[in-house]
């Protein structure tokens, strides 16, 4: 999985938001003693309803630590839910979430009904989430799952909850707002829309190139900035399976030169993965005066950010780190002995039938390529003069809506083994920079996924997305 903020000020693939699907629910109490002898004190006032204590019961445990979330979903979860995903999944969505923000904090209950409880609260590293949880209609009010999302670092408020009556009525309302937002400019590019893996909805929308009037297709080819980081994740895991790296491995294990020789022999791979390895960034000054088009490989990007110290001491803090995708693109390399290239499309497209999806230079003609565009006041411009020569390990690279349905079917069925165990209960990235916005939602639980691809900026893809998930049928 992939973290959570877009800085709109720098240009980079960072996705804004990510779905824990079928991550339990714990408890909260007035104040919960944390790590380090902190206290946190909630601020949210709970219904006083199945739903709403079993919301705030998701807080408690969560802070409260493994053994108290594996309580809570034996507990708490609907047996049909649990028969779809079992607890020792749901308690590895858990982990990685818990790495991720480290503690909860509930701020304000936003939305309640008696199946689904909307609450926002902020993590420990200061960023502010919203968790939707959602619950049988009838009792015993079993949790069904709970997705969870970044607040609009503008205020943007997501839409609320209006589920259709059936997919007739969802595909018209889909199709509907997004011609009114193509017409408006505030959408470009491909819908999706898949229950049980077939696409009930698959529709273009806008141009793929607006000065040579082409309309995007169905077939159209996005770039999807950091949703690459999964593919990237899910190829280190598989090394990892296939004993060719450790979880514990350091930088300097693989890379002896790397510039940096203090975070080398201190950055675990599993840092790098859970981006709590205190490397920053490759976007910045040094890459804004860079000539982009020289930029042809991953080991180019190190000298935008490797000789920098870290942000904090690994493992003690949580950082978005395009920075550390690099580095573990570079670890792939070294471990597998191609290119990192190579081994994504031999080892992740290829067994999924992703063949419309892969890494092709700026410069070169790719047939189908969307042509991405940023908006100026009323006048839309490329954004290739913001690009890398080639994409990368932290994101860049194109694919097709159909390939990232293909993606999660592959995950489903088991296609990577083990390595692919992890993301089996769902996934929600999304990937976002100037002219490049999309979004991939995968509810194994409900049988949705949800692929929006835009050649826009931010939130176009994503803003579609939430639209279409307030709309689904319960």
């Amino acid at each position: 999985m992939a973290n959570l903020l877009i800085n709109k000020n720098k240009l980079r693939s960072d996705p804004k938001y990510l779905t824990w699907a079928g991550v339990a629910a714990l408890s909260l109490a007035a104040a919960l003693p944390l790590a380090g002898g902190s206290v946190m004190a909630s601020q949210a006032a709970f219904p006083a309803t199945p739903a709403g204590q079993t919301a705030a019961a998701y807080f408690k445990a969560f802070n409260a630590g493994e053994a108290a979330m594996k309580e809570f979903l034996a507990r708490h979860t609907a047996k049909d839910a649990l028969k779809k995903m079992p607890v020792q999944v749901r308690l590895a969505r858990y982990r990685q979430m818990s790495a991720q923000v480290g503690s909860l904090d509930p701020q304000q209950v936003v939305e309640a009904r008696a199946d689904f409880v909307s609450v926002t609260a902020r993590a420990r590293a200061g960023r502010v989430l919203r968790l939707d949880f959602e619950f049988e209609s009838v009792a015993p009010f079993g949790l069904l799952g709970i997705r969870v999302e970044a607040v609009d670092e503008e205020g943007e408020q997501k839409p609320a909850s209006d589920p259709k009556k059936d997919d007739a009525e969802l595909m018209a309302a889909v199709r509907d707002h997004a011609r009114r937002a193509v017409d408006s400019g505030d959408f470009s590019g491909v819908i999706l829309i898949a229950r049980n893996n077939e696409p009930i909805f698959e529709e273009a929308f806008g141009y793929a190139d607006r000065e040579k009037k082409i309309a995007n297709t169905v077939g159209t080819k996005f770039n999807v900035g950091s949703i690459n980081k999964s593919f990237t994740a899910l190829a280190v895991r598989k090394l990892a399976s296939e004993g060719k790296l450790s979880l514990d491995d350091t930088i300097d294990k693989f890379l002896p030169d790397y510039p940096n020789a203090k975070a080398a022999s201190r950055v675990t791979v599993a840092h790098l993965l859970d981006m709590s390895s205190g490397i920053g960034d490759f976007f910045g000054d040094r890459f804004a005066a860079a000539d982009k088009e020289k930029i042809r490989a991953l080991a180019d990007y190190l000298p935008f950010f490797a000789d920098r110290p870290l942000a904090f001491e690994p493992g003690h803090g949580n950082l978005y780190s395009n920075g550390g995708y690099i580095v573990l693109g570079l670890i792939v390399e070294k471990a597998s002995g191609v290119d990192y290239y190579t081994y994504i499309r031999d080892h992740i497209y290829r067994p999924a039938g992703m063949d419309s999806s892969g890494w092709v230079p700026k410069s070169v003609p790719l047939d189908g390529r969307a042509v991405g565009y940023v908006r100026e006041a009323a006048v839309w411009k490329t954004n290739y003069d913001t690009l890398p020569g080639i994409g990368s390990s932290a994101g860049g690279g194109h694919s097709t809506a159909r390939d990232l349905l293909m993606y999660t079917i592959a995950l489903e069925k088991g296609v990577y083994g083990p390595a692919g165990e992890e993301r089996r209960g769902g996934l929600g990235i999304a990937g976002g920079a100037p002219g490049i916005n999309a979004a991939l939602e995968w509810m194994p639980e409900d049988g949705v996924t949800i692929v929006v691809m835009a050649n826009l900026s931010p939130p176009a893809a994503m803003r579609m997305s939430r639209q279409i998930r307030a709309w689904l049928p319960r």
